[in-house]
C-alpha cells in the first residue's frame, strides 16, 4: 500500500467514527487554541507597556528621594524626603548630556466646580514638564516660568478631569474657577488623551506650578520626583552618571556612601518590563502547552482501543500480504491526521479568542506567526509521538492470533 492510499483508508477509518474522532481531537484543538491565545495577549500586553513607556518621554530618567527610616523599619526608595528645589538646578547643570529638567510633586485632592466634584492627583510641576513628559495641550496652554515664579494659581485640567468635573470632555473651562481642596484656580488649558501608563491615568490628572501646590496643597517644600530629559538617546547613560555625580556633590555624599535617591533609566525599565512580560508569556504558554500533551494522551487512548476493535481486520489484512510496516503507516498517519485536524481548529479558535480577549481588556492582541507554527508543529509531533506505540501494537500482531479474535 502506497502513501496516498495509506492517507485515504485512514480518513476514511476516522470518519466511520466521527462523533469519536471529534471527541479525541478536543484536547488537541484546546491546547493549540490556548497556546495561540496566550501568547498573542502576552505579546499585545508586551507591546502596550513598551508603548505606554515610551509615551512617558524621549531619552527620560527619573530621579526619585532615598528610602525613608521610621521606627527602624526602612521604607522603599521614593518613601523618603531627600530632594528638594534647590537640587533642580544643580540637575539642569550636571553636564552637557542633560537637556531639559522638570521637578514634580504632588497628592490627591477635591476638585468642585458648582455642583460637580471629583477626586483626582495633582502634580505640581514646571514648564519643562510638557516638553519631557509629552504632554500635548488641545485647548488653552500649559504652566509657563512666570506662573511658577508668582506662585500663580493656575491649572492644567486631563480630559477625565473635565468630564468628571463639567459632564462633558468638550465642555468649555478655559477661565472657569475650581476649588482643589477649597482653594480656588483659574483652569489655562486641558491636554490631549494620554491614556494610562501602569497604575496612573494620565488623563486623570491636574497640573498646577509646583511653587503653588507646594505652598497652598502639600505644605512643604519637597520634590518627589525630577525628570530628566537627555540629549539623545545614545547620551541616555552619559546623563545618569553626570546627574548622579551632581546630586553626590549637592547631597555631600562621600565614597562609600550609600545615595540618597535613585535615578531610573528609560531603557532600563523598558528592558525590565519586556522581561517580566516575556517571562509571563512563556509561562502562560507553557500552561497552556499541557493541554497538548493531555490531548496526546488522549489520541494514544483512543488509537489503542481502534487497534483492539480492529484487530480481525489486521489480521485479514496481513493474511493477504500486508506488510508490519504498511499496518503501523495507517495507524500512524490516522493518529498524525486528528492531530493536524485537530491543531488546524485550534489555530482558528486561538485567533478568534485572542480577538476577542484583547477588546475585553482593550488592547491588540498580537499573533505571531511563529507561535501558530510551533503550536502547530507540536500537535503534528504529539501525533507521531503517541501514535507509535499503538501503531507498533497493530504491526507486530501476530495474524493468525489476529484472525481468532472475537
Amino acid at each position: 500500500m502506497n502513501f496516498l492510499e495509506s492517507i485515504r483508508v485512514s480518513i476514511r477509518a476516522l470518519l466511520a467514527n466521527k462523533l469519536r474522532s471529534m471527541l479525541t481531537m478536543l484536547g488537541i484543538i484546546i491546547g493549540v487554541g490556548a497556546v495561540i491565545a496566550m501568547v498573542a495577549i502576552g505579546n499585545g500586553a508586551s507591546a502596550q507597556i513598551t508603548s505606554r513607556i515610551q509615551g512617558l518621554g524621549s531619552n527620560l530618567l527619573i530621579i526619585t528621594p532615598g528610602q525613608s527610616n521610621s521606627g527602624g523599619v526602612r521604607g522603599g526608595f521614593g518613601s523618603g524626603n531627600t530632594l528638594t528645589m534647590a537640587d533642580v538646578p544643580k540637575v539642569a547643570a550636571a553636564g552637557p548630556a542633560v537637556e531639559a529638567v522638570a521637578p514634580a510633586t504632588g497628592r490627591n485632592v477635591q476638585v468642585v466646580f458648582g455642583g460637580g466634584n471629583t477626586s483626582t492627583t495633582v502634580t505640581g510641576t514646571t514648564a519643562d514638564y510638557a516638553r519631557i513628559r509629552n504632554v500635548t495641550i488641545n485647548s488653552g496652554r500649559f504652566l509657563s516660568p512666570k506662573d511658577v515664579d508668582t506662585y500663580a494659581r493656575v491649572a492644567v485640567l486631563g480630559p477625565t478631569v473635565v468630564e468628571n468635573v463639567f459632564g462633558d470632555p468638550n465642555a468649555p473651562v478655559i477661565g472657569k474657577i475650581i476649588k482643589l481642596n477649597n482653594v480656588p484656580f483659574q483652569v489655562i488649558g486641558v491636554t490631549v488623551s494620554q491614556g494610562s501608563s501602569g497604575f496612573m491615568n494620565n488623563d486623570d490628572m491636574i497640573y498646577v506650578p509646583i511653587t503653588t501646590a507646594q505652598d497652598l496643597l502639600i505644605g512643604n517644600k519637597y520634590v518627589r520626583q525630577i525628570f530628566v530629559e537627555a540629549s539623545s538617546a545614545s547620551m541616555m547613560q552619559a546623563a545618569q552618571d553626570e546627574v548622579t555625580a551632581a546630586l553626590e556633590r549637592a547631597h555631600h555624599l562621600v565614597s562609600g556612601q550609600p545615595d540618597d535617591f535613585s535615578v531610573m533609566n528609560q531603557a532600563d525599565i523598558l528592558a525590565t518590563m519586556q522581561g517580566v512580560t516575556q517571562t509571563m508569556t512563556m509561562l502562560l504558554g507553557g500552561i497552556a502547552g499541557i493541554s497538548l500533551l493531555v490531548g496526546g494522551i488522549g489520541i494514544m487512548n483512543i488509537m489503542l482501543v481502534s487497534v483492539t476493535e480492529r484487530t480481525r481486520e489486521i489480521g485479514i489484512r496481513k493474511a493477504i500480504g500486508a506488510k508490519g510496516r504498511d499496518i503501523m503507516m495507517q495507524f500512524l498517519i490516522e493518529a498524525v491526521v486528528l492531530s493536524i485536524l485537530g491543531g488546524g481548529i485550534g489555530i482558528l479558535l486561538g485567533w478568534a479568542g485572542s480577538h476577542l480577549v484583547g477588546k475585553a481588556l482593550k488592547m491588540t492582541a498580537t499573533i505571531s506567526p511563529g507561535s501558530i507554527l510551533l503550536a502547530f508543529g507540536f500537535s503534528a509531533a504529539i501525533g507521531i509521538v503517541f501514535g507509535v506505540f499503538p501503531a507498533r501494537k497493530a504491526a507486530g500482531m501476530d495474524p493468525i492470533e489476529a484472525l481468532r479474535y472475537e
